[in-house]
């Protein structure tokens, strides 16, 4: 699995998805993940990539020329071109099904808008997936990108120990996960549930499921709406 980055902070990605589970991934060839400076496709002395928007308004738009080049530039060095993600708050929100559908395919480029967005030609004309993580506005989409790449990152075999580790997590089968305890078994007069003491495993995972039901009821019914 190959993902790469269009983004204007390529150092801010690059310090990122080196660390922790995702890094140990890349160092180990499980996963590719490679972040591409848009200025380096500007065609200024000054290497600006952004400028202000016809009809006025507040802020900087990203100007449509630099996005391109830098697009082709990728489909150009993997001779075929990678499904194309633009992260922005407009897009359809983003579910672990579609994670899971993302994490099969070979390579996907995540390009980041910033300023105030970006010129909507190169939008139209590249035509690619609009994915939001929710129904706020950060100052550009590279937490976003971010966020995905890792999201599917962790779906890819070898990158966690087993599969279980994200078949059991909130989201993947419609459900939010479980409580987890840890030792000690009594913390500051709170005691874990006798029943994942026991070492019963046909009890612990039938008390698990309930505890799925419960929460999801609780805090996301209309997850159990989709569910039934």
């Amino acid at each position: 699995m190959r993902i790469d980055i269009l983004t204007l902070f390529p150092e801010m990605c690059e310090r990122v998805f080196m660390e922790s589970i995702t890094g140990r991934a890349v160092k180990a060839g499980h996963i590719e993940i490679n972040a591409h400076n848009i200025r380096d496709y500007s065609e200024n002395k000054q290497r600006s990539t952004d400028d202000s928007p016809y009809g006025g308004g507040e802020g900087m738009l990203l100007t449509a020329e630099p996005v391109y080049l830098c697009y082709e530039a990728l489909c150009g060095e993997l001779n075929s071109s990678p499904h194309l993600i633009y992260m922005t708050p407009q897009g359809k929100p983003l579910k672990q099904k579609r994670v899971i559908e993302l994490s099969k395919l070979p390579a996907i480029a995540i390009l980041c808008g910033h300023y105030e967005g970006i010129d909507e030609r190169v939008i139209d004309e590249l035509s690619p997936e609009e994915i939001s993580i929710g129904d706020f506005v950060v100052t550009g989409g590279e937490l976003p990108a971010l966020m995905l790449a890792d999201a599917i990152a962790r779906m890819c075999e070898g990158v966690l120990s087993s599969a279980e580790g994200f078949m059991k997590e909130s989201h993947y089968e419609g459900l939010l996960e479980y409580p987890q305890y840890t030792r000690p078994a009594v913390w500051r007069g709170r005691e874990a549930p006798a029943v994942l003491l026991s070492g019963h495993h046909a009890n612990v995972e039938a008390w698990r499921r309930e505890q799925s039901l419960i929460r999801t009821r609780e805090r996301r019914p209309d997850l159990m709406e989709l569910i039934c």
